[in-house]
């Protein structure tokens, strides 16, 4: 079984804060065999990381940001456009590809999909169950209930910002060590979700810090 962590972003997020070397070297220190850099519609980092020198392997992705809200897709080299339709966005990334993740879908503050496009957890390969970054975790539990009720692979995923919350998600997968049979088992359900909760003062902080970075952008372009 190997230990991932399916969800995790970097300086190459607006709203990321560690670089991508920081992240290999604690991913390592706490055991795990693989990562997957999700950065908000870029794959700059995730395309470079697969090729450093580390004994974490590099998962591929990108975090979509949808007209419904957000989208994980593993497997692939080159950006989606962000701004498509959730059903769009979907349809590109499994021509390229890659595995669809539906992550945090119920998540009131957090770009959650499935609180607008009623069939977006029948869309997806997986759904993510468990997600770092939450207060009450009423969330992450109705995920689970729906997933289990659609019988969709459950996964987990830090969402870390920071390095230091790496793993602080992590789904076991039943697989090889290689980016394919990593995908392939989540598709086919070999997965088991698990995690323990980002604190919720620095969820707390990240979240005004960067309410207060979108609210400068939104002053600055007027």
């Amino acid at each position: 079984m190997l230990v991932c962590d399916l969800h995790i972003h970097t300086t190459a997020s607006r709203d990321g804060e560690s670089d991508i070397g920081d992240i290999l070297r604690i991913a390592a220190e706490r055991g795990l065999d693989a990562i997957a850099i999700t950065d908000h519609d870029t794959v700059e980092v995730s395309r470079r990381a697969a090729g450093m020198n580390s004994p974490v392997l590099v998962i591929p992705g990108i975090e979509v940001s949808t007209l419904q809200g957000h989208l994980i897709v593993l497997g692939v080299t080159e950006p989606i456009p962000k701004g498509l339709s959730f059903a769009d966005s979907v349809s590109i990334a499994r021509k390229m590809g890659g595995v669809v993740i539906l992550p945090h879908p119920f998540h009131i503050w957090r770009h959650g999909a499935a609180r607008r496009q009623k069939d977006a957890l029948s869309l997806v390969d997986a759904v993510e169950v468990f997600n770092s970054r939450y207060i009450t975790g009423s969330a992450n539990k109705k995920a689970a209930q729906v997933a289990r009720k659609l019988k969709k692979p459950m996964v987990a995923g830090s969402d870390a910002h920071n390095a230091r919350y790496v793993g602080y998600g992590r789904t076991m997968i039943d697989a090889e060590n290689d980016v394919a049979s990593i995908l392939a088992a989540i598709c086919s359900g070999r997965t088991s979700p698990g995690g323990r909760k980002t604190p919720i003062k620095t969820y707390t902080r990240q979240s005004i810090r960067n309410t207060w970075k979108r609210v400068k952008r939104k002053v600055l372009h007027r």
